[in-house]
């Protein structure tokens, strides 16, 4: 028989998540109830829950409401925000599109490393406040001046998802990659392209570093003030994880005497209050937690959930299932 599934999210993302085509493509699988739930209060038949940004806890008390809910699917990333332990408990089954907004996150991360590595944050601030400078040339590499990915090491915390990704796509920019992670040997970091070492190590040989790293009470200011003193001076902290990974005053202090430079996509406090000195100084970067998937990249996450509950309506694995163990480590 069909399952019957029901949207929980944001009502104003639906229609860029799942646009007509996918809607129909879903409606082959599962008899999906119009709309967004305006109320959560899942009607009692609802097998197939499929969530978005801005779903509700689901604990007990709804669960009860929806006896025969046996699948979560999560069109975005953390399912930490509204998948409970009731849920596991309960034997409903669970999966995320993380596989899918990660891509957009590791672009993001690389085009931010390009250009951190050729200063152009630095320099096209200096442009416009001081205009060109006397001794550049128009189009001609300037002698002594460094920079660029290529030969870089650059350092990557995490071998996360978007972590994984990164390293995929900075081996074709000829970067040397430094790997920190507990759960990462040395022959699986080779693997991966990458030299295995301690976070410390990598601190003090990165000429750029970048966090894929997951928000937990043990990578809370990960890269603290001792870390962040390591940093080679020049070196560049990119952050497109969670803001709590990074002590916020310490890299202030560090960055503010122009020793180092950030791009931070986010923030620990996210936002940042208005006059932080973080948005204001030349070296860093600020950007308003663009990296994930946004716009017309909305429709891969779409894309993910409808091939999910087809694998559910065919009795096969999910691709993005989610397990109790897992949200000790997951962002």
């Amino acid at each position: 028989m069909t399952p019957s599934a029901a949207f929980a999210m944001q009502p104003g993302l639906l229609p860029e998540l799942f646009p007509a085509d996918l809607l129909l493509r879903l409606s082959r699988v599962a008899r999906v109830r119009e709309g967004v739930l305006s109320s959560f209060d899942p009607p009692p038949d609802v097998e197939i829950l499929i969530t978005g940004w801005g779903c509700p806890p689901i604990g007990e008390d709804v669960l009860e409401r929806a006896p025969r809910l046996r699948a979560i699917v999560h069109a975005a990333g953390s399912v930490k925000g509204h998948v409970t332990p009731a849920v596991f408990e309960r034997g409903v089954a669970v999966s995320s599109a993380a596989e899918a907004n990660a891509l957009p996150v590791a672009e993001f991360t690389l085009a931010m490393l390009v250009l951190a590595a050729k200063q152009v944050f630095v320099k096209a601030r200096a442009y416009s406040a001081d205009g060109w400078s006397g001794d550049a040339l128009p189009g001609v590499a300037t002698p002594g001046e460094g920079g660029g990915l290529n030969g870089a090491v650059v350092g990557v915390i995490g071998a996360s998802r978007v972590g994984r990704l990164v390293m995929e796509r900075l081996r074709g920019h000829g970067a040397r990659i430094l790997l920190s992670d507990p759960y990462v040997g040395p022959a699986e970091a080779t693997a991966l392209g990458a030299e295995a070492v301690t976070l410390d190590e990598l601190c003090g040989r990165a000429d750029l570093v970048t966090v894929h790293a997951p928000a937990l009470p043990e990578t809370r200011g990960l890269l603290d003030e001792r870390r962040l003193a390591l940093l080679r001076d020049g070196a560049v902290l990119v952050n497109t994880a969670r803001g709590s990974i990074v002590d916020t005053g310490a890299l202030v202090r560090h960055c503010a005497g122009g020793r180092i430079g950030a791009v931070l996509d986010v923030t620990d406090p996210e936002p940042l209050p208005p006059g932080h000195a973080l948005l204001g100084l030349p070296n860093v970067l600020v950007t308003p937690h663009l990296s994930g998937a946004r716009g017309r990249e909305l429709r891969r996450l779409g894309e993910f959930a409808v091939a999910e509950v087809e694998r559910l309506a065919a009795g096969v694995p999910l691709r993005g299932a989610v397990r109790p163990a897992d949200l000790g480590r997951i962002a």
